[in-house]
């Protein structure tokens, strides 16, 4: 297997996103990897997942023939990391998925199949170290640290046995929740905008790690704590659907885009389950296997 890479978004000097390749704790800018590939310095991984397949490709050889150059790179413990996406296609979550989560809440029965929805994208997006606030209507915000998705494929009615060919890498994903509204849910049922869909509820990065480099999505472990104190510790083993089930569900529903993230649930531990939620002042810290660690400051 080549040696393992990982893509991030940076700010520049200039205030703009740049796309960097990490290895062995350092950065190179991808212009540097790939000389003259884009017309355009890419702000973030979208155009490199239109072309996911070959770009992968290559970036994978320059590492393997390369690695010594990353010796002369930023460190990426310097780095002021941006979200890998300004704007994903869409984002697709899916609810109750751990075993351990439906334990705890308690939630009445297990799903027959991936129960989702779906979070607006222009305004819940935020990038590692970028704060979140308290929803003003809302005093019951709780974290959801959970395995993220993205799509390198255009694809539609994709079978289970080939899904994980669709995946592009996964990233850490946060699902920030206002849980007031699920504590007090009407006869209609539970309101997921109310739920979900606050300005700043889908926190994500910093890392995309292809997927070539996580040889079993469902054996990586979930790591969640507030201000230090460990409040997640599991593994996406527990889920009830796999990563592949998932997509198979997914994309017999919509056609999926490169670009597109499909969050793929929480384990236990969230705040809910505890009677805890998020206030200002607290920071959330996340990590799944080799994805980094995802900070959220609470505002």
């Amino acid at each position: 297997m080549s040696d393992m890479y990982r893509l991030a978004v940076v700010r520049a000097r200039d205030g703009r996103g740049t796309v960097v390749v990490e290895h062995g704790g350092c950065l190179l800018p991808l212009d540097t990897v790939l000389p003259g590939r884009f017309a355009t310095s890419p702000a973030d991984l979208q155009p490199l997942l239109d072309d996911w397949v070959k770009v992968d490709a290559d970036i994978a050889a320059f590492v393997d023939a390369t690695a010594a150059a990353f010796a002369g790179g930023q460190p990426a413990a310097a780095a002021d990391f941006l979200a890998p996406l300004a704007l994903p296609g869409k984002i697709v979550c899916i609810g109750s998925n751990y075993h351990d989560h439906i334990a705890e809440m308690p939630i009445p029965m297990v799903p027959t199949y991936p129960y989702s929805f779906i979070k607006p994208v222009n305004n819940t997006v935020r990038g590692p170290g970028e704060p979140v606030a308290v929803p003003r209507r809302s005093s019951m915000m709780d974290w959801e640290a959970e395995l993220g998705v993205i799509i390198g494929t255009t694809c539609s009615d994709v079978a289970a046995d080939g899904a994980l060919s669709v995946v592009a890498g996964y990233v850490n994903f946060n699902d920030l929740s206002a849980r007031d509204w699920l504590a007090t849910k009407p006869p209609v049922g539970v309101d997921w905008v109310q739920h979900k869909a606050f300005d700043g509820f889908a926190p994500f990065g910093p890392y995309l790690v292809p997927a070539r480099f996580v040889a079993d999505p469902q054996d990586l472990p979930v790591r969640l704590s507030v201000n230090g104190v460990t409040k997640q510790d599991s593994s996406t083993a527990e889920m009830v659907f796999g990563v592949a089930a998932i997509i198979e569900h997914i994309s017999s529903i919509m056609t999926l885009y490169p670009g597109d993230l499909i969050a793929t649930g929480t384990p236990a531990g969230v705040g809910h389950g505890r009677n805890e939620y998020l206030k200002p002042g607290d920071e959330v810290r996340m990590e799944i296997g080799p994805l980094g660690e995802l900070v959220t400051p609470i505002a």
